[in-house]
């Protein structure tokens, strides 16, 4: 039986969704080797995104069963207000799973997604946004210009083509600093980075006075929750693997694939640059000797034993 009435019969109006739902996903399962500055990264990327990120907006972010200590710090940021929605899942589910849930959940009609192992500069939300808005057709815009394979924007250069109130100019726009911040940070040598910048070009496209170049990427992005909708479910049998599907499909379906022409976000990857020149002396040395074929032979062998050992 029910004694009185719900109190919250008496409430008559409840907090509406905000329009944009910036969504990212973690994974740190410890804090050692490989991830040993992850949660320090996670944190340099909230308080980034905290810190330039203007207009409304809700934040929800998708914890795949990492460590206690990262739980932690992700509860007390929600329980503080700053994370409105937080979901922790018993178990990695990978980026597949997580963006399964994520681009079905997620309130607002537009989603700007991100890896946790990115850093906001001002302005990255309301570019992307005025992207977006110039060009209606976009299904992916990433917050800084990069350089990716044709493959993945040939309907975006259709598209383009054949519009007469867009004008489509090829160069070499981007500056180099720009370019080589990026790619050294998925792991590229500074040689072939110089030589990947030599053989490309820059596509950029400007339409009432808005500019993007052709490109998009899948560490970070924003999109209308409607076109993302077409594409689930992602089926993914790799926590990290197929992620390029999203961008081969936007591309199949005839979506654009832009990015601005500022660099407005930046990917950290699992460490935080080091300042003191001495420091990064030692660790220039260190990886010289842990590239000498024979000793990254061995080293490689021993974490892929460590990695069977532990998630096998």
């Amino acid at each position: 039986m029910r004694i009185g009435q719900n109190p919250a019969k008496s409430i008559e109006s409840v907090p509406q969704p905000q329009p944009v739902t910036v969504a990212l996903v973690s994974y740190i399962p410890f804090l050692s080797g490989y991830y040993a500055q992850a949660l320090d990264v996670l944190k340099a990327c909230l308080t980034s995104l905290w810190e330039s990120t203007s207009g409304p907006y809700d934040l929800l972010v998708f914890d795949n069963a990492s460590c206690a200590e990262v739980r932690h710090y992700l509860q007390e940021a929600h329980s503080q207000g700053r994370i409105q929605y937080l979901v922790l899942s018993d178990r990695n589910v990978g980026k597949g799973g997580a963006w399964n849930f994520i681009f079905q959940a997620a309130p607002g009609e537009t989603i700007a997604y991100a890896d946790s192992d990115v850093l906001f500069r001002p302005g990255w939300l309301e570019r992307s946004l005025e992207i977006i808005k110039v060009f209606p057709q976009a299904g992916m815009v990433t917050a800084r210009p990069m350089r990716t394979p044709e493959a993945f924007y040939t309907s975006t250069l259709k598209w383009a083509r054949e519009q007469p109130d867009v004008t489509v100019e090829e160069g070499n726009f981007l500056p180099w600093e720009t370019y080589r911040e990026h790619v050294l940070s998925l792991g590229t040598s500074e040689e072939q980075a110089r030589q990947w910048y030599a053989s490309r070009q820059d596509i950029r496209l400007t339409r009432q006075g808005v500019s993007a170049y052709v490109s998009a990427a899948h560490f970070q992005f924003t999109a209308p929750k409607a076109a993302l909708a077409k594409f689930l479910p992602f089926e993914m049998d790799r926590p990290m693997g197929q992620v390029r599907s999203l961008d081969e499909q936007m591309n199949l379906a005839g979506y654009l694939r832009l990015t601005t022409c500022e660099a407005l976000v930046k990917h950290l990857g699992n460490h935080l640059e080091v300042n003191d020149t001495r420091q990064e002396a030692g660790s220039a040395r260190k990886r010289r000797i842990s590239n000498l074929p024979p000793v990254k032979k061995a080293l490689l062998r021993i974490y892929d034993e460590i990695f069977k050992l532990y998630h096998t």
